[in-house]
C-alpha cells in the first residue's frame, strides 16, 4: 500500500489473483490481461530478462497453471503481455555480448553500434540501439532469423501451456509486416481462438486483419472520451469521434477492440475527470454501451485516483470504506446488463441526435429486433432530452431503463427523458 515507485514493490502474485477470483466473477470479468509477468529486474516487467520463467517475485509455473485453471473452469480467458521488441540488459544474450564484445554468437541479435558496449554507465544508449535511447532495454534484432525463431517460441510455449493470447507491447516499433503474419500463424496454429490484442496509440487500420492482430488498445476511444467529458469538444464532436472511429477499421475488428478508460500507461480515470463520480459512473455507461471488449483497470471501478506512471499502479483498496460512493454496484450493474442484452456486446451503432445545445447525444445499439437506447448528459446541468426513436420503436412503444425501471413511452415519434447533469440511461 506504499506510494508507488520505479523500484518499489507492492508483494501481489499470481496465487493472490487465484485468492481474490470471487471478486472478480462477482464484478463480472470474464477476461484477464496481466501485465508481464516473465522474469524481470524491473517493478512493472517489461525488462524481461527471462521469457520462459514467471518471476518469482509473482510465483512459479505451478502458480500460473493454477490460475489459468481456476480462471479456465470459471470461463474467463487470461491474456499475457509480450514484450517482444526489446529484452534486459540482463537477458543471457545481450549478457554474452557484454562479456565477448565482438567475439559473441549473439551480438546480431541486437543493433550493436560498436564495441565495447556500455551498458551500465549514467546517461542513454550510445553503443547499441535501445527503445527511447533507454540503456536497460537494448532493442531486439528481428530481421535475425535466430531472433525470429526464439520469440516465435515463446509466443507458441505460453499459449500450449494454456494462456489464451497476447497483447503485444509497442508492436509497432517491429515495423516488419512479415514476422507478424508469422508471429500470427504461430499463435493460432496452438489456438485458433487465440486473440492478438496490439498496443496501437493512434487510430491506423494497418494493424489489424489476417497478418497482424485481432484488435487493438483503442487509445482514440479514451482521448475522445476524455475530450468530451471535460468539455474540450461539444456533444456533436463527440458522436462524429466516436462514431467516426468504427468506420476506421472492418467490422470485425472494430467490434473486438479493447477498450481502455485508464491503463498502466495513463493517469487515472477518476483523476481525469476531475475527481467528479458522476462523470466517471457516465463514462462507465458509455464504454459498456460502446462497440468493443470493455476493459477495466484495476481499481477504476472503485474509484481509485492516481497520477502518471507509477502513481497510476497504486494498491488496490479491499476495504469497502474507500470506495468511491456506489461506483463499484454501477459497475457491477453495467457489466451484467451487457451481457444481459446482445445488443449492447454485437449491435450495429445508429444515431438518433446529438444535441450541443442542450448538450445531449443519443444512439441506439440494434441487433434484429431487439435495440438498446443509450442517451448521455454531457453538460453540468440537468437536462430534459427529447429524442426521435419513430424509426426504430412504434408509437405508443412502452419502454424501460435497463438499470432502474423507470417507464417510458413512445409519443410523436419521441422518448422524453429527464438527466441530471453528468446522467445516462440504458432504455429497451
Amino acid at each position: 500500500g506504499a506510494i508507488p515507485t520505479q523500484h518499489g514493490w507492492q508483494g501481489g502474485d499470481l496465487r493472490g489473483i487465484i485468492q481474490r477470483f470471487d471478486y472478480l466473477l462477482e464484478l463480472g470479468v470474464n477476461a484477464l490481461y496481466l501485465n508481464p509477468i516473465f522474469q524481470s529486474p524491473a517493478n512493472h516487467g517489461y525488462h524481461t530478462s527471462d521469457y520462459y520463467k514467471i518471476n518469482e517475485r509473482f510465483g512459479d509455473l505451478r502458480d500460473f497453471l493454477a490460475l489459468l485453471e481456476t480462471a479456465h473452469r470459471n470461463h474467463v480467458r487470461v491474456v499475457l503481455d509480450g514484450v517482444f521488441n526489446h529484452t534486459a540488459r540482463g537477458f543471457p544474450a545481450f549478457s554474452d555480448i557484454l562479456e565477448n564484445g565482438e567475439h559473441s554468437p549473439y551480438k546480431d541479435w541486437y543493433h550493436i553500434r560498436s564495441f565495447p558496449v556500455d551498458a551500465y554507465s549514467p546517461g542513454e544508449a550510445h553503443h547499441y540501439l535501445a527503445w527511447w535511447n533507454i540503456k536497460g532495454v537494448p532493442k531486439l534484432n528481428t530481421k535475425n532469423p535466430a531472433v525470429r525463431k526464439y520469440i516465435l517460441g515463446v509466443a507458441h510455449y505460453w499459449i500450449e501451456r494454456g494462456a489464451d493470447g497476447w497483447r503485444l507491447d509497442v508492436p509497432n516499433e517491429i515495423d516488419d509486416d512479415e514476422f507478424w503474419a508469422e508471429f500470427r500463424h504461430v499463435v493460432k496454429a496452438a489456438n485458433r481462438d487465440a486473440c492478438l490484442i496490439g498496443e496501437i496509440w493512434d487510430g491506423n487500420p494497418r494493424w489489424v486483419g489476417d497478418g497482424h492482430f485481432d484488435s487493438l488498445m483503442h487509445y482514440p476511444f479514451r482521448n475522445a472520451v476524455l475530450d468530451g467529458f471535460n468539455g474540450r469538444i461539444t456533444p456533436l464532436e463527440f458522436a462524429n469521434r466516436v462514431e467516426g472511429l468504427l468506420k476506421i477499421y472492418p467490422r470485425e475488428n472494430a467490434h473486438a477492440m479493447y477498450l481502455p478508460l485508464g491503463s498502466h500507461d495513463t493517469e487515472r480515470l477518476y483523476t481525469m475527470l476531475g475527481a467528479n463520480l458522476a462523470k466517471v459512473r457516465l463514462a462507465f455507461l458509455f464504454q459498456f454501451a460502446y462497440p468493443g471488449a470493455p476493459a477495466i483497470y484495476y481499481g477504476d471501478e472503485i474509484g481509485l485516483e492516481g497520477g502518471k506512471d507509477p502513481d497510476n499502479r497504486r494498491a488496490f483498496h479491499w476495504d469497502p470504506a474507500h470506495w468511491k460512493g456506489d461506483l463499484h454496484p454501477w459497475v457491477q450493474a453495467l457489466v451484467a446488463g451487457r451481457k444481459a442484452r446482445a445488443s449492447l456486446r454485437r449491435g450495429e451503432m445508429v444515431r438518433l441526435a446529438a444535441d450541443s445545445a442542450r448538450g445531449w447525444y443519443a444512439f441506439a445499439r440494434v441487433l434484429g429486433e431487439e435495440k438498446t437506447l443509450v442517451v448521455l448528459n454531457l453538460s453540468d446541468k440537468p437536462v430534459e432530452a427529447s429524442i426521435p426513436v419513430s424509426k426504430l420503436w412504434h408509437e405508443g412503444r412502452s419502454m424501460r431503463s435497463l438499470l432502474d425501471s423507470r417507464p417510458f413511452l413512445v409519443q410523436d415519434g419521441k422518448l422524453t427523458i429527464s438527466l441530471p447533469a453528468w446522467g445516462g440511461m440504458w432504455v429497451g
